[in-house]
């Protein structure tokens, strides 16, 4: 498998970090609107086979999929960048700003919502027959997810916001896990079962991802469910990206970076009793 020591790995995080923060505009909307269209292709798949198998959780083991597609393919996630691009900044790599690591997050996310709204129009028009008949079995499962993932928080008012600030931080650290993952080794068998793992447990567990959640949400507003943008931002996509940044930056990226790179003082050796 050719696995790499957590030193090596997390040394390789803060570089990858560094490399999306000065990547140029254009590259990095590209990779962002790819990783954003494969994923939520994915997610298509795993509903599907979800609905026509009786099974979620066999949609969950299939959905890694496009996950592992998508790295391997070298294109970028929000939820990833959320993590890697600070610890350069936390790092003091030369030329790292805050502003960039901004800059990297927007471009990131706006790639990722027009990746992901693209399959959500192609997936609607494939559910409905071009928007000429009701939505098929499977879009009607998607149109369900949407409305009780969105009105649902709401009907629980502030318990209904917290519950779901914590599924989107729970989310990226299993998320963030699976990116650790694709730099744990360097085979590609390898980097697959180390990526396959954590996103089988977040999607299986049903967390909130912000990504994923820009298909499933707009899906269900084209093809008339009974909840509107404001329900879909305020009650679902913005709380949950905060949950994803908070996440992912403390599990994984803080916790690896302060115990692998910035290490706290070895501890002295105890001193022999005469």
């Amino acid at each position: 498998m050719s696995y790499l020591a957590p030193a090596e790995f997390v040394t390789k995080m803060v570089d990858a970090g560094e490399s999306k923060i000065f990547m140029s505009t254009r590259d990095t909307l590209i990779r962002a609107f790819m990783a954003g269209a494969i994923l939520c292709l994915a997610a298509a798949f795993a509903v599907m086979v979800s609905q026509q198998t009786g099974y979620p959780i066999i949609g969950a083991i299939l959905f890694p999929v496009g996950f592992c597609i998508l790295y391997l393919l070298g294109y970028d996630l929000v939820t990833g960048v959320f993590v890697l691009a600070p610890l350069a900044l936390l790092d003091k790599r030369p030329g790292v700003t805050f502003g960039g690591v901004m800059r990297n997050w927007g471009l990131v996310f706006c790639g990722n919502f027009a990746g992901a709204f693209t399959v959500a129009v192609l997936m609607a028009i494939t559910y409905t027959f071009a928007f000429t008949e009701e939505p098929n079995a499977v879009g009607q499962a998607i149109a369900h997810i949407g409305e009780s993932r969105t009105l649902g928080y709401k009907e629980h008012g502030a318990a209904g916001m917290l519950t779901l600030f914590i599924r989107g931080v729970l989310c990226n650290w299993m998320v963030s896990t699976g990116v650790v993952g694709a730099m744990v080794s360097t085979s590609v068998p390898g980097k697959v079962i180390a990526m396959w793992m954590p996103i089988m447990v977040f999607f299986g567990m049903t967390f909130e991802h912000s990504v994923v959640n820009m298909f499933l949400f707009p899906s269900g507003i084209l093809m008339g469910a009974n909840f509107n943008w404001g329900d879909y931002f305020i009650w679902n996509e913005i709380p949950t990206l905060v949950g994803n940044i908070v996440g992912g930056l403390t599990f994984t990226g803080l916790t690896l970076y302060s115990t692998h790179v910035r290490t706290a003082p070895k501890r002295a050796p105890l001193k022999a009793v005469a």
